[in-house]
């Protein structure tokens, strides 16, 4: 009877280990992360007998989960590439409603101005037309400046956000390798595992790819190793490595990710290898989209205030003095690297005011080799370029770079040229006289001249400057000059005051460029012996309003390159708009990507929990199944304990 007896007992255990499994199970069917277990029975060694080997019943081995590495590791990755896309999306998503807002946008405002513009030109000596353009220029650079500062915020937003993250990271990664420390605590001499433990790791891993991609190594006492980015270990064991910021030391505006240890130094890490999750998404965004935006803007206002400016100069207000700058010119940026050894200074410059075909909106880094070799990184492509003999006079790329004496080898600086443009553009004229709407000279010829040679209006090709050392410039603008013809074919320049001759027996074509003093005409036709013809001051030039009309012209013409620069091939407008198109399609680009991401991340998800979650049905099945075990194995130790009953009273 003890045979019997002791099956049932054995039954009965199993049946009461199975239902309360299945029970565990069900109370946690909407726990997050809880993996369905499993009672694992196995029979008792049979005993041997004369009629064979009798069975001795069953006993339970383990509890095991229902886990699947592959379908874990394939929804983990699938899970932090979905939040990367959907965070990158969601922070693209805030530039692109304020760009492409034809309210809030910078083209209408563009637009505003050069209708000012256009208005002066057609009445040149209208206080209201001026006072209009200097207001529609007001409100356009106020529209820069406020998208500028709206960069600005973004970029301290995202140093927020970056930090929020980086504090669950380490969160998480602490409760990890405590969980690591427990479960080898538990697994350690034994071949039972604590599942609903591991469960916890495991759902604390998959918190964690939410916020940056790791990778796990498990190791044979059961710990999880995890590392980030190219290697960096987080968390090794029971020790768990903390992730903060600080201040890079290339660009002060910027907040760089960093190991902290334990005795308080911090070691940088590589920002572009930090991928996936939430942290992922910010990073890429603050150093792509936010960044190159931020450039892009820039570079249409620098570009739009320097050509502006120079052909501003060429011009007369209604003072009759020469045109100033009619915007405040925002200039390129460069940081000296923090851990430089040197004191040497790097200076950036536009190379020419009026042309700003060759300004790119990349961002540079230049490395003092020492001797005189300088190395210059175009960040975007990280094309070098090595200057052997010092700094060249030549402009790099639109730039013109000089240094001081000081400098160390390996000391590195950074240079943004259009970075701040937006935040700095400014009107730099109130008074609406200072309009240099007019040209400062004009062309005349003589009633007494006997051909039919004509001399088309002035073209001025260089500003006046007190500063004779200035190359693009002439002190000798509005100086007068005559132009006098000493046969059909030939003329002469002369000085229109001395009459002293500035170029003498010059070829004469009809149409062909003569160019003095900063500024080009033309004569066309047939001048005679003895005809002349003057250029001067241009008195009393209240409704002269050519210079206006090459203002207005400037919103059409093409003055700025490529993104990369180049040949001028777009006007200011153009490629504000090239930037918001690009916007535009990075941004709906991300809308599909991270759609379709998070879709299959709900696939891969559906799947691991289809293999390890929890289906009630299939659970009140077993809980039938068990109690009808119990009932059966009861029974079983009834009639035994009745045929032992029966045996004890035959023995009376």
């Amino acid at each position: 009877m003890s045979g019997v007896m002791g099956i049932s007992v054995g039954a009965l255990s199993a049946a009461q280990v199975g239902l309360q499994t299945t029970g565990h199970n069900i109370a946690n069917a909407n726990t997050p992360g809880f993996s369905r277990q499993e009672v694992v029975l196995s029979t008792r060694q049979p005993n041997f007998s004369g009629a064979g080997f009798v069975g001795q019943g069953v006993e339970v081995e383990t509890v095991k989960r229902a886990y699947s590495q592959f379908l874990t590791g394939q929804a983990l990755t699938e899970q932090s590439q979905s939040s990367m896309l959907n965070t990158y999306h969601a922070q693209i998503q805030q530039i692109d409603n304020v760009i492409a807002d034809p309210q809030a946008g910078v083209s209408p405002a563009i637009q505003d101005f050069f209708t000012a513009v256009n208005n002066v030109s057609s009445s040149p000596d209208s206080a209201a037309a001026r006072q209009a353009m200097i207001n529609s220029a007001s409100a356009m650079t106020e529209r820069f400046q406020s998208l500028g500062e709206r960069f600005i915020d973004m970029h301290k937003d995202v140093a927020s956000q970056i930090s929020n993250s980086l504090s669950l990271v380490n969160g998480y990664s602490k409760q990890i390798a405590e969980l690591n420390k427990n479960i080898v605590l538990l697994e350690a001499g034994s071949t039972q595992t604590p599942n609903d433990l591991l469960d916890q790791r495991d759902q604390l891993v998959g918190e964690l790819n939410k916020e940056i991609k790791a990778t796990v190594v498990k190791q044979r006492d059961g710990a999880y190793n995890i590392f980030i980015g190219n290697g960096q270990s987080l968390v090794i064991g029971e020790s768990a490595f903390t992730l903060a910021t600080q201040q890079s030391p290339v660009d002060p505006a910027k907040q760089d990710v960093v190991y902290q240890g334990a005795n308080g130094l911090k070691t940088t890490l590589q920002q572009s290898s930090l991928q996936g999750g939430t942290l992922g998404g910010l990073l890429s965004f603050r150093d792509t989209t936010l960044s190159g935006s931020q450039n892009a803007l820039g570079r249409v206002a620098m570009g739009l205030a320097g050509v502006m400016n120079h052909q501003h100069q060429l011009g007369q207000d209604l003072n009759g003095d020469l045109g100033t700058d009619f915007f405040v010119q925002p200039e390129p940026a460069v940081y000296s690297n923090t851990q430089n050894k040197g004191d040497g200074v790097v200076t950036a410059s536009i190379k020419n005011p009026g042309d700003f075909a060759d300004l790119t909106g990349n961002d540079y880094s230049l490395r003092f080799d020492g001797g005189t070799r300088y190395t210059l990184i175009r960040l975007s492509d990280h094309k070098e370029t090595v200057f052997a003999d010092g700094l060249p006079t030549s402009p790099v790329e639109g730039l013109t770079l000089t240094t001081t004496a000081g400098a160390v080898a390996g000391d590195s600086y950074l240079i943004r040229p259009t970075v701040n443009g937006a935040r700095e553009i400014a009107v730099g004229i109130t008074d609406p006289t200072r309009i240099a709407a007019a040209t400062p000279i004009r062309t005349n010829a003589s009633i007494s001249n006997q051909g039919s040679g004509k001399i088309a209006t002035i073209t001025v090709t260089k500003p006046q400057t007190p500063d004779p050392d200035h190359p693009l410039t002439d002190v000798n603008l509005r100086s007068p000059v005559t132009i006098k013809f000493t046969s059909a074919t030939t003329f002469n320049i002369l000085d229109g005051k001395s009459g002293a001759p500035l170029a003498e027996g010059k070829s004469y074509l009809p149409g062909e460029n003569i160019s003095v003093n900063g500024w080009t005409t033309q004569i066309s036709g047939n001048p005679a012996d003895g005809d002349t013809f003057t250029v001067g001051p241009n008195l009393n030039a209240t409704a002269d309003s050519s210079n206006a009309l090459l203002l207005a012209d400037l919103q059409t013409k093409n003055t700025l390159g490529a993104p990369e620069g180049g040949a001028a091939t777009m006007s200011f407008q153009g490629a504000y708009a090239q930037w918001v198109s690009s916007v535009g399609n990075k941004t709906h680009e991300l809308q599909v990507t991270s759609t379709a991401q998070t879709a299959m991340a709900e696939q891969t998800a559906a799947a691991q929990q289809s293999f390890a979650g929890v289906n009630l049905d299939e659970e009140a099945a077993n809980l039938m199944r068990y109690q009808r075990a119990y009932q059966a194995a009861g029974k079983a130790m009834q009639i035994a304990n009745s045929m032992f009953d029966t045996i004890l009273e035959l023995g009376r």
